[in-house]
């Protein structure tokens, strides 16, 4: 998961805290001084609270405009256009970029690859633990049954966690 790192203010670090342990779950600390926030929790976050802070290396920069017309949006229709003052001096469009519709395809190809892969090795993983490789099997007849009681499990991870923690002494 990635997370945002969030170095508050110096007189806003309490504020922040309680914010961060009211959350479910609550928002952990990755220093002394900085706090791990998760993406959907980042956009619900006070922006008084990010006044003055390092957000992932750089200063906040709070929006002056509560609700620019080209921030907004209508589902199923079009984006309207980004002014220039919206891009960095070195920003240059995606659309003017050579070759951009090769490097979103190799992008998923290359995610499609990594998911057969992962597939693949659980696969093997399950076949190692004396499963078979045929894929889940149907909700009514789970494959990995404890062998001490009659509960069953979808995978052997979650048979082997039971065996660990319900017959400690077998």
């Amino acid at each position: 998961m990635n997370l945002i790192i969030v170095q508050p203010a110096r007189e806003l670090r309490v504020d922040f805290a309680r914010w961060a342990v009211a959350q479910t779950p609550k928002v952990r600390t990755c220093s002394t001084t900085d706090f791990a926030v998760p993406p959907h929790l980042f956009t619900y976050l006070p922006e008084h609270l990010l006044v003055g802070s390092l957000v992932d290396g750089h200063r906040y920069v709070p929006v002056e405009d509560e609700d620019p017309e080209w921030l907004t949006a209508v589902p199923g229709e079009a984006l309207p256009p980004v002014p220039d003052s919206a891009y960095g001096p070195d920003s240059v469009p995606l659309d003017a970029t050579p070759g951009h519709g090769a490097l979103l395809a190799d992008a998923a190809e290359s995610g499609q690859a990594a998911v057969q892969a992962v597939t693949v090795v659980q696969a093997v993983e399950d076949v190692a633990a004396g499963g078979d490789s045929s894929g889940p099997s149907s909700p009514s007849s789970p494959p990995y049954a404890c062998q001490l009681c009659p509960r069953t499990f979808s995978t052997s991870r979650g048979r082997d966690a039971h065996h660990r923690q319900v017959h400690r002494e077998a």
